[in-house]
Protein backbone atom coordinates (compact mmCIF):
# COMPACT_ATOMS: atom_id res chain seq x y z
CA UNK A 1 0.00 0.00 0.00
CA UNK A 2 1.26 3.49 -1.15
CA UNK A 3 1.57 6.52 0.69
CA UNK A 4 -1.63 7.54 -1.19
CA UNK A 5 -3.59 5.04 0.55
CA UNK A 6 -2.69 5.73 3.81
CA UNK A 7 -3.37 9.54 3.60
CA UNK A 8 -6.69 8.21 2.39
CA UNK A 9 -7.49 5.89 5.31
CA UNK A 10 -6.10 8.81 7.66
CA UNK A 11 -8.89 11.20 6.14
CA UNK A 12 -11.53 9.47 5.82
CA UNK A 13 -10.86 8.03 9.50
CA UNK A 14 -11.32 11.52 11.03
CA UNK A 15 -14.06 12.83 8.52
CA UNK A 16 -16.29 9.55 9.78
CA UNK A 17 -15.27 10.03 13.56
CA UNK A 18 -15.73 13.95 13.50
CA UNK A 19 -19.09 13.33 11.75
CA UNK A 20 -20.08 11.13 15.15
CA UNK A 21 -18.49 13.37 17.28
CA UNK A 22 -19.29 16.70 16.76
CA UNK A 23 -23.03 16.22 17.80
CA UNK A 24 -21.43 15.39 21.26
CA UNK A 25 -19.72 18.22 21.26
CA UNK A 26 -22.12 20.94 20.02
CA UNK A 27 -25.29 19.68 21.95
CA UNK A 28 -24.33 18.79 25.27
CA UNK A 29 -28.02 19.40 27.19
CA UNK A 30 -31.08 18.05 26.26
CA UNK A 31 -32.56 19.73 23.21
CA UNK A 32 -36.02 20.71 23.94
CA UNK A 33 -36.75 23.08 20.86
CA UNK A 34 -39.49 22.00 19.31
CA UNK A 35 -38.66 22.28 15.62
CA UNK A 36 -35.38 21.02 16.26
CA UNK A 37 -36.53 17.85 17.76
CA UNK A 38 -39.35 17.44 15.35
CA UNK A 39 -36.47 17.83 12.08
CA UNK A 40 -34.01 15.44 13.94
CA UNK A 41 -37.26 12.72 13.89
CA UNK A 42 -37.66 12.97 10.38
CA UNK A 43 -33.83 12.58 9.21
CA UNK A 44 -33.49 8.63 9.06
CA UNK A 45 -37.04 8.73 7.12
CA UNK A 46 -35.40 11.17 4.44
CA UNK A 47 -32.39 9.71 4.33
CA UNK A 48 -33.80 6.19 3.42
CA UNK A 49 -36.34 8.16 0.87
CA UNK A 50 -33.46 9.69 -0.55
CA UNK A 51 -31.29 6.54 -1.19
CA UNK A 52 -34.06 4.15 -1.82
CA UNK A 53 -35.97 6.32 -4.62
CA UNK A 54 -33.39 6.36 -7.74
CA UNK A 55 -33.05 2.78 -6.92
CA UNK A 56 -36.72 2.23 -7.29
CA UNK A 57 -36.77 3.63 -10.57
CA UNK A 58 -33.77 2.40 -11.54
CA UNK A 59 -33.73 -1.26 -10.81
CA UNK A 60 -35.94 -2.68 -13.90
CA UNK A 61 -35.37 -2.69 -17.24
CA UNK A 62 -37.24 0.75 -17.44
CA UNK A 63 -38.61 3.83 -15.79
CA UNK A 64 -41.90 2.97 -16.51
CA UNK A 65 -41.72 -0.35 -14.98
CA UNK A 66 -40.06 1.12 -11.89
CA UNK A 67 -42.56 3.90 -11.52
CA UNK A 68 -45.58 1.67 -11.77
CA UNK A 69 -43.79 -0.03 -9.22
CA UNK A 70 -43.76 2.42 -6.86
CA UNK A 71 -47.26 3.42 -7.97
CA UNK A 72 -48.48 0.31 -6.92
CA UNK A 73 -46.58 -0.47 -4.28
CA UNK A 74 -47.67 3.06 -2.61
CA UNK A 75 -51.49 2.10 -3.48
CA UNK A 76 -51.13 -1.58 -1.51
CA UNK A 77 -48.85 0.07 0.94
CA UNK A 78 -51.57 2.28 1.60
CA UNK A 79 -54.95 0.10 1.52
CA UNK A 80 -53.42 -3.17 3.21
CA UNK A 81 -50.04 -2.09 5.45
CA UNK A 82 -47.61 -4.88 5.30
CA UNK A 83 -44.44 -5.04 3.71
CA UNK A 84 -44.33 -8.42 2.11
CA UNK A 85 -47.56 -7.68 0.26
CA UNK A 86 -46.51 -4.18 -1.06
CA UNK A 87 -43.32 -6.19 -2.15
CA UNK A 88 -44.86 -8.55 -4.03
CA UNK A 89 -47.37 -6.82 -5.31
CA UNK A 90 -44.42 -4.83 -6.80
CA UNK A 91 -42.85 -7.19 -8.35
CA UNK A 92 -45.59 -8.54 -10.27
CA UNK A 93 -46.86 -5.04 -11.47
CA UNK A 94 -42.88 -4.65 -12.98
CA UNK A 95 -43.07 -8.72 -14.19
CA UNK A 96 -46.58 -8.28 -16.21
CA UNK A 97 -45.25 -4.63 -17.29
CA UNK A 98 -42.28 -5.95 -18.73
CA UNK A 99 -44.00 -9.32 -20.01
CA UNK A 100 -46.68 -8.03 -21.63
CA UNK A 101 -45.90 -4.22 -23.33
CA UNK A 102 -41.96 -4.87 -23.39
CA UNK A 103 -41.10 -0.68 -22.96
Amino acid sequence: MGKNTYTALLIMTLTIYAIRVIPFVIFRREIKNKWVRSFLYYVPYVTLAVMTFPAILNATSSVWSGTLALAVGITVALIRGDLFTVAISACIAVFLLELFLVV
